[in-house]
């Protein structure tokens, strides 16, 4: 799964279309894969000028963008430093993006689904209390829409992280709604590591329906147990994923 696939779900688009973005763009996803190590220093201005055809006011504005997203550091009289990990704008939809173009990590997808133990079983006690018929009616959709794609990996993730998104948005907690980043990313993410074949996806699918169900019914305690139990589901193939590794 690519980056057009997160924009997609976020229902936004990428960074405006600018000379200075796609730089960004650029310089920040050989960050996030790697290509440069935390500490180490970002090419000048005029290096990285001639290297992407620009001029140094793009690269300059370039750099603002990922200063701000807190992949990098300019000090004067010493250069642009890569910022450590743990202080990047990890929740940013950009640098959440952009991890899409490195292999999929097994100690990241487990933070990630660790993170949504956290939140999502409550999203769905609430959505059992909270959700409106026309949300009922998103989630039932995302469960068919599942169901349709049982044969195709790819377009059932989509699914599936449709069906997660429309949980949130029945939470009625904005707050919670912005965390659907990491619901993408880490859907998104693991079929790129878990490589879900029909078996696997008919084993997963029930989990999905009963929370739906749970939560068409109104029982709000019963909804949270299931997507407790579902995101834990997932965090056992991660944990089989590392340690076949």
């Amino acid at each position: 799964m690519d980056e057009a696939s997160y924009y997609n779900l976020k229902a936004m688009p990428a960074l405006a279309p600018s000379l200075s973005s796609e730089v960004a763009a650029q310089v920040g996803r050989s960050i996030v894969t790697g290509a440069y190590s935390p500490g180490s220093l970002l090419e000048d201005e005029a290096a990285l000028a001639i290297r992407f055809g620009v001029s140094r006011t793009v690269i300059r504005d370039a750099m603002k963008v990922l200063v701000g997203k807190g992949l990098l550091e300019v000090r004067r009289g010493i250069g642009t430093r890569i910022k450590p990990r743990e202080e990047w704008g990890l929740l940013d939809d950009d640098v959440m993006a952009w991890q899409l173009s490195v292999p999929a990590d097994p100690a990241m997808l487990l933070q990630l689904a660790e993170t949504r133990q956290l939140f999502e079983p409550q999203a769905a006690f609430w959505a059992a209390e909270r959700a409106t018929p026309a949300e009922l009616d998103e989630i039932g959709s995302a469960i068919n829409a599942m169901q349709d794609e049982v044969d195709d990996p790819r377009k059932f993730v989509v699914a599936d992280a449709r069906f997660h998104r429309a949980v949130l948005r029945a939470a009625h907690n904005e707050f919670l709604l912005a965390l659907a980043g990491i619901i993408y990313s880490a859907l998104l993410s693991s079929i790129r590591l878990t490589n879900p074949d029909r078996d696997t996806i008919l084993i997963i699918l029930p989990f999905h329906e009963a929370v739906s169900d749970a939560i068409i019914r109104g029982n709000s305690e019963e909804a949270k147990a299931r997507m407790a139990f579902l995101i834990k589901d997932a965090v056992c193939r991660i944990n089989a994923v590392i340690a076949a590794v």
